[in-house]
């Protein structure tokens, strides 16, 4: 049955077959055109991707000689980093500094005794502050739990609270200041000094300052009583004099005793007779005398006065000026001169770290010898105390205390509220991490490490655009299995556009001048005689170890000797620097090495309007193109397909009567045949 004809169903001679066949032949352009297309958006493609590959080069160019090369970025590299370490910026200044971090800063931080569990917080109101910063609540009362929740809340950045399981079934309270520093202290108001007290996490304690009582008849060694006055607790040491102030018991010196002293100094004029003293001159005589009446005077007679044979005056003492007049003795029997007081009339205050002068030794007694010819020296409110010591309420269980951090850099003592400091150095930020009995070197240097990955991504990527290019422009299998870095993906996408551009000119010339570039010796100022990549471990055969042939190092690639290059950062880093970039005209614009090389070659390549942009710009107006004549094509096809089907649809048709009119004959003749047989 499948043979039978359908008139408008199916047809007679399979036209539909026929018609595909012809346009099968028709569409053979518009294959061949799509294919062409797909072959143009391919080489653009791989155009994009050499253009990709030579930006990145050119980028990691720039960066060895911009003002952003890695030549100017800084590193503080530190003998001890337990002790002390730093961060530099560009700003920052190549040298070496010794630094003696005497103690870090610190927080107040202070536990509680051991509390019950059930242990319960009275409500009220609960005051804290940490130097000017003041944190204030009122707790309803409630568990340990639920009130350091509450002040964790509530003390943000500046006060924190916790628990912590000294033992079992018990716990105790840290309440802890964020903000180091001396002056930070945390402080216990209202219902947080009584929770304070009640816990057992701080108690009442006495000033340890010890005041040293000026009393005439306390004072030793006085040279002269008649130069010598107490009054008001202020002793007074004229011109020439001395006394000596017992301290008894002799105090120990310790490193945070400070001892503290007021002064005052009366400077007398010369002319003033008790500055200077020589032998008498003889009694002043007064006058006779007269009487006057009427107008008429009397003259006494003069006083007759018999005088002893005397000496020639003898000449005032030669005048003595020295503020360095207190000293201090040691129970030991030695002593030590405090620096100058200073001069001036007016009461000043003097300070020092009684460490510092003293030593481990106890002091005994506090001296003031006034060798001066025309001054008076008074000194009054002497004590030793602990600046650092609190009063009023003080930790009975202190984890730390709040202190400053205390850092000597190169024999100059610094304080700072923080351990971060970066106000000290220009450009440079110092982290004190702890303290330290000897100093520690810390140098600010170069950053070698990032110059030299710096220098490897400059020698990668000029490496990978190599390689791309010789795998485009020809077709040696070999060049692709030399790449032993490339993954397996990589590496069967090479091999799809392997000889893509074989015989191309343009990009044969681009890699010869690549070679060139990375080869030819440049000028530098610090080290004449280095003036290649390859004197500092950057060439084609710096490892080659000079034995058999090696197809691949001819290609062009660069290879890179570590130990050599770590040499030569080491001892000739500005020569490295001028090797990749320099200035030869003093211009202040980089116009010489390497890097300015390598940059001014492939920026007429990657650059708008450059050569890659030409390219792929010229390939879209192909594709264009392509893609227009395609829609001719396929509007020319549908026109012929629709032609040829008319055709065979009319050819049928013809076909069709041409058979009814047979059938019409051959009924008309058999008709005739029958009747004529009758």
């Amino acid at each position: 049955m499948s043979d039978i004809y359908v008139p408008g169903v199916k047809s007679r001679f399979d036209t539909e077959k026929l018609i595909d066949g012809l346009m099968k032949v028709e569409r053979i352009p518009r294959d061949r055109t799509e294919k062409n297309i797909e072959s143009l958006e391919s080489q653009k493609t791989y155009w994009q991707e050499i253009g990709r590959r030579i930006n990145t080069l050119r980028d990691s160019a720039r960066l060895l000689y911009s003002f952003q090369n890695p030549f100017n970025e800084r590193i503080g590299n530190s003998a001890d980093s337990s002790v002390i370490t730093a961060t530099a910026t560009r700003e920052a200044v190549e040298r070496d500094y010794r630094f003696t971090v005497k103690q870090i800063a610190q927080a107040d931080r202070f536990l509680s005794r051991p509390l019950e569990d059930n242990f319960k917080v009275d409500a009220g109101t609960y005051t804290f502050s940490v130097g000017k910063d003041e944190v204030s609540f009122a707790f309803k009362g409630g568990s340990l739990k639920e009130f350091t929740d509450t002040l964790n809340r509530r003390g943000k950045d500046k006060i924190g609270a916790g628990l912590i399981a000294v033992e079992r079934g018990a716990k105790s309270l840290l309440i802890e200041s964020k903000v180091t520093g001396a002056e930070n202290r945390l402080v216990f108001s209202g219902d947080a000094e009584t929770l304070a007290l009640n816990t057992g996490m701080v108690e009442q304690s006495r000033d340890s300052r010890r005041d040293i009582a000026l009393n005439a008849r306390d004072l030793k060694q006085v040279s002269d009583p008649n130069l010598i006055n107490v009054e008001e607790d202020t002793l007074l040491v004229k011109a020439g004099a001395s006394a000596s102030i017992p301290v008894s018991p002799a105090i120990q010196s310790a490193p945070a005793l400070v001892l503290q002293f007021e002064t005052a100094v009366n400077s007398k004029s010369s002319d003033d007779p008790s500055a200077a003293s020589g032998e008498p001159t003889g009694p002043l005589i007064p006058s006779a005398g007269s009487v006057t009446y009427k107008g008429i005077t009397v003259e006494n007679d003069p006083t007759s006065v018999t005088m002893p044979n005397g000496k020639a005056p003898s000449p005032p003492p030669q005048r003595v000026d020295d503020l360095r007049s207190i000293t201090l003795t040691f129970s030991d029997g030695s002593t030590a001169a405090l620096s100058p007081i200073n001069d001036s009339p007016e009461f000043s205050s003097a300070q020092y770290r009684l460490q510092d002068v003293a030593g481990g030794k106890s002091v005994s007694s506090i001296n003031l010898t006034n060798r001066n010819t025309h001054r008076d020296i008074s000194i009054r409110n002497i004590g030793i105390f602990d600046p650092d010591a609190p009063t009023g309420l003080a930790p009975t269980n202190a984890i730390s205390t709040a202190q400053d951090a205390i850092v000597n850099m190169d024999g100059i003592e610094i304080k700072r509220p923080a351990n971060t400091i970066d106000d000290l150095i220009p450009g440079v930020t110092l982290t004190a991490r702890g303290s330290s009995d000897r100093p520690v070197i810390l140098g600010i240097q170069s950053d070698r490490e990032q110059i030299k990955e710096s220098i490897i991504s400059l020698v990668g990527n000029y490496n990978r655009l190599v390689a791309e290019v010789n795998v485009v422009t020809r077709n040696d299998a070999q060049i692709i299995e030399e790449l032993s870095y490339l993954s397996d993906d990589e590496r069967n996408e090479m091999k799809k556009r392997q000889g893509a551009f074989s015989g191309d000119i343009t990009l044969n010339q681009f890699k010869s001048s690549l070679q060139r570039a990375v080869s030819t010796p440049y000028l530098t100022q610090s080290e004449q005689d280095l003036t290649l990549l390859a004197q500092i471990g950057i060439g084609t055969d710096v490892r080659r170890s000079g034995a058999g042939y090696d197809a691949s190092r001819l290609r062009g690639y660069l290879e890179i000797d570590e130990k050599t290059l770590d040499a030569a950062l080491e001892t000739k880093l500005p020569a490295i620097q001028q090797l990749f970039g320099y200035d030869t005209d003093g211009d202040l614009i980089i116009d010489s090495g390497v890097a300015f090389a390598v940059d001014s070659l492939t920026k007429p390549y990657v650059e708008s309007g450059g050569f890659i942009s030409l390219k792929t710009g010229t390939i879209d107006s192909r594709i264009s193109q392509d893609k227009r004549r395609i829609d001719t094509m396929e509007r020319q096809l549908a026109a012929k397909e629709s032609a040829l089907k008319v055709q065979y649809s009319q050819m049928e048709g013809a076909y069709s009567r041409m058979e009814s009119m047979s059938s019409s004959l051959d009924n008309f003749s058999r008709q005739n045949s029958n009747s004529n047989n009758r």
